[in-house]
């Protein structure tokens, strides 16, 4: 089965290129959300990707132990889509417990190559513009880019998204 990282800036169509593949695999899916609806804007954007979702699919919400809901989801016959990465790296930074990123993390990367069914992540890029000002801002852009490496080189195709058009850096 298929591992496919979809990157791309915020509203450059990644979501809605890794709902079509999805779509095209003709499995079932299962859409894990990571974002936690925080304040009202939130819970727009949240709303708006429920309503362009297919109502068969089956969502399940997890903000902090992805390899975990990934292993409950896995099956031959399915296809897993987790929008988005960068959410929920947010998650774990914000959690108290400071050593609850580096296990996720860890996890993620151990798990990922078990999985038999097809597998969709979806994560914003964030390191292509300027530095961040702030001490935490800049944590949450090293941890992505390093986290991107890291999934790269598992993942069989890695997709940046740009404009609504998809560029192949890895596989199809």
């Amino acid at each position: 089965m298929a591992k496919t990282l979809i990157l791309g800036g915020v509203k450059s169509g990644k979501s809605r290129l890794a709902e079509q593949r999805a779509i095209n695999s003709k499995l079932a899916v299962c859409y894990i959300a990571t974002a936690h609806a925080n304040d009202s804007e939130m819970q727009q954007r949240i709303a708006l990707h429920q309503q362009q979702r297919p109502t068969h699919w089956t969502t399940v919400e997890v903000p902090l132990n992805l390899a975990a809901a990934l292993q409950q989801q896995d099956d031959a016959d399915k296809c897993i889509l987790v929008d988005c990465l960068t959410l929920w790296l947010t998650n774990l930074l914000l959690a108290d417990d400071e050593n609850l990123l580096t296990t996720e993390i860890q996890r993620l990367l151990e798990t990922l190559p078990t999985l038999q069914a097809d597998i969709i992540l979806v994560s914003n890029e964030t390191s292509m513009g300027i530095v961040p000002m702030g001490e935490l801002t800049r944590r949450f852009c090293d941890e992505a880019g390093r986290l991107h490496q890291q999934l790269a080189v598992l993942m069989d195709n890695v997709i940046l998204t740009v404009a609504g058009l998809p560029h192949a850096l890895k596989g199809n």
